[in-house]
């Protein structure tokens, strides 16, 4: 790691801000106690408090790491989209098409394992932002506007529920096209409607100055009035956080105030970009003010996160499957399990850059996609 130009604070890595990889470390940290969480089927097992404080990650931490996707994707292209070379621009568009189809691909090989897997969905927002990667800024808004009309226009208008089992999380019918593709694009765990608002909504954020103290604190005040406004409104006319929606009618007004991920009503979409941006936001400000040695595990493992992720789940649920402590468990012992996985992870990660330039999938990944 190279000398930080303020003494112990690493602002930038050879260009890189390291806020971004210390957002991606507490995403990915959020993703697993979630995981977790749901695989033990422990939402509703724990005391109140823990309940709600486990619910505030549900669907934010998954919606910052696309968001974090989304500017890394403007970041990484920034010189082509600033230049007039055609060919530069062709081939960064490539690129992430590429990183698309593995993603999708790894997504998918994952995915009888894993049917929680982000990353086939992931792929596709990769897709969609390859080919609007030039876009104008107001259309990468409108963009994701029009992806949040369409998921809501299909939530009033079909039973989204209709081919899951909540009891399980079995999705029935994937295996047919019409089920396939349904859940790609509209009721699945991160259907691309509406899921692609969060990867239009972060490549238009990184294409703004987040190296600019006064447009970060403008975004913070915006992004906290947002969060405030959706949880307030969603604690008042549904209830405090980690309450089940199981009663409410199909049809009650009351599911245009939810924020929860499922189904993902307009509501929950404002709270977790909202989220997303102050997590970004805190995380480039620890970026600027923790001494190297505090902050260099939390980079190496935003850095090692498409690993961590698979990891979670073949080596974190794989021992505790092992020992029988996977299923039917306490939502303490879920939180308790992913904190103690995520220390493993951030140590690890840490131990692996001090050697190695790139975790495993994330050379994987480079070889294979550039």
């Amino acid at each position: 790691m190279t000398e930080s130009t303020a003494g112990t604070r690493p602002i930038k890595v050879g260009g890189r801000i390291v806020g971004l990889d210390i957002a991606r470390a507490f995403a990915v940290v959020g993703m697993v106690i979630v995981n977790f969480k749901i695989t033990m089927s422990a939402e509703n097992s724990g005391p109140q408090w823990l309940q709600g404080v486990a619910a505030l990650l549900d669907g934010r931490a998954a919606a910052t790491f696309v968001v974090l996707a989304g500017i890394g994707a403007s970041l990484g292209s920034r010189r082509a989209r600033e230049g007039t070379d055609s060919v530069q621009r062709r081939a960064a568009q490539v690129t992430l098409a590429k990183r698309a189809l593995f993603l999708f691909v790894i997504g998918w090989a994952f995915f009888p394992i894993w049917p929680a897997d982000i990353l086939h969905y992931y792929g596709l927002y990769l897709a969609i932002g390859a080919i609007v990667l030039f876009a104008s800024d107001r259309a990468l808004l409108a963009l994701a506007a029009a992806a949040v009309a369409v998921s809501f226009v299909f939530i009033v208008s079909f039973d989204y529920f209709a081919n899951w089992n909540l009891d399980t999380y079995a999705y029935e019918g994937i295996t047919t096209v019409p089920g396939f593709l349904r859940n790609l694009f509209f009721d699945g765990f991160h259907p691309v409607f509406p899921w692609v608002a969060f990867y239009l909504f972060g490549m238009w954020l990184g294409r703004t100055d987040l190296r600019s103290h006064a447009w970060r604190r403008t975004l913070a005040i915006r992004a906290a009035v947002v969060v405030a406004v959706t949880e307030t409104a969603a604690w008042i006319v549904v209830g405090p956080k980690g309450t089940s929606l199981d009663q409410l009618a199909d049809d009650s007004w009351r599911w245009l105030f939810s924020v929860e991920p499922i189904p993902p009503m307009p509501f929950y979409l404002a709270a977790g970009g909202g989220t997303a941006v102050l997590v970004i936001l805190g995380s480039i400000w620890l970026g600027e003010h923790l001494p190297e040695r505090v902050a260099e595990p939390l980079i190496s493992t935003g850095q090692l996160a498409l690993t961590i992720y698979l990891a979670h789940v073949f080596v974190g649920m794989g021992i505790l499957e092992a020992t029988g402590r996977l299923e039917d468990q306490s939502l303490t012992w879920a939180v308790g399990t992913g904190l103690v996985f995520s220390v493993f992870a951030i140590l690890g990660s840490w131990a692996w850059r001090r050697r190695f330039a790139r975790g495993p999938v994330e050379w994987l990944m480079r070889r294979v996609a550039g």
